[in-house]
């Protein structure tokens, strides 16, 4: 299916591996110029040459002065961004008895703070060319609160009230915002980078465990000519693991 993006300026957070390097693929594939991201600039790099095409800018974008700097640096590299995908690691496991006040600031920081920025970024050159892609990587767990996941449970629901603000705000300049909310997934984070890692689909009614590429896929679409008039959505990526009726 052509997407109708091919040669559009796409730009991956948090993008060297899991649901981040799922999607920059996607795109690849889809035939964008695709920007990828990490802290570690040889894991990075090593992801580079698994993707060809793929161009590489290491930084961190756990905060918001390090979210901005790395969309700077992309546009430069770039020339524009047409398409922005952010996405970032999620903050400590715990619960309200065992997670400290600062640690909300610090999970505020990585999960809502980045999101803020990198869109301030990105998003009003896209409204002045009157076309833009705007996809939020975040959590079922947005939906569908989860035990000891209190801090992204907090954070990541500020992004998304965010994103569906900033959505209804510039849908008239042809940009779009949405969201992909990914359930059980096998990246690093399930398995602790474990190869013998056995994964179980209990709770699951699909019967098995999310892969990376098919969930870029899903982003890319929301990135798609097709796409265009879907804003402002939250879409679950999960297998039916959410029981919400929303």
């Amino acid at each position: 299916m052509d997407l109708g993006i091919a040669g559009k300026c796409a730009v991956v957070a948090a993008s060297s591996a899991g649901l981040g390097r799922g999607s920059a693929k996607a795109l690849l594939d889809a035939g964008c110029r695709v920007v990828i991201n990490g802290r570690d600039p040889a894991r990075l790099a090593a992801t580079a040459a698994e993707l060809p095409g793929a161009i590489p800018i290491a930084g961190d974008v756990s905060n918001a002065g390090g979210a901005s700097e790395f969309i700077a640096n992309a546009t430069e590299t770039l020339g524009q961004v047409d398409i922005l995908v952010t996405n970032a690691g999620g903050p400590p496991l715990g619960n309200f008895a065992s997670i400290e006040v600062d640690q909300y600031l610090e999970a505020v920081n990585l999960n809502l703070m980045s999101v803020v920025a990198m869109t301030k970024a990105a998003a009003p050159p896209m409204q002045e060319r009157g076309w833009g892609r705007i996809v939020a990587i975040t959590s079922l767990s947005v939906r569908q609160p989860m035990a000891q996941l209190i801090l992204s449970n907090t954070a990541r629901a500020g992004a998304t009230s965010f994103l569906k603000t900033v959505a209804r705000e510039i849908a008239r300049d042809g940009v779009t915002v949405n969201t992909v909310q990914p359930g059980s997934h096998l990246t690093d984070r399930l398995t602790g980078g474990d190869p013998n890692f056995v994964p179980a689909a209990t709770g699951i009614p699909a019967g098995f465990i999310g892969d990376a590429e098919d969930f870029g896929a899903v982003v890319a679409f929301l990135c798609s000519e097709q796409a265009k008039f879907i804003t402002g959505t939250s879409v679950p990526v999960d297998g039916g693991a959410n029981a919400a009726l929303q």
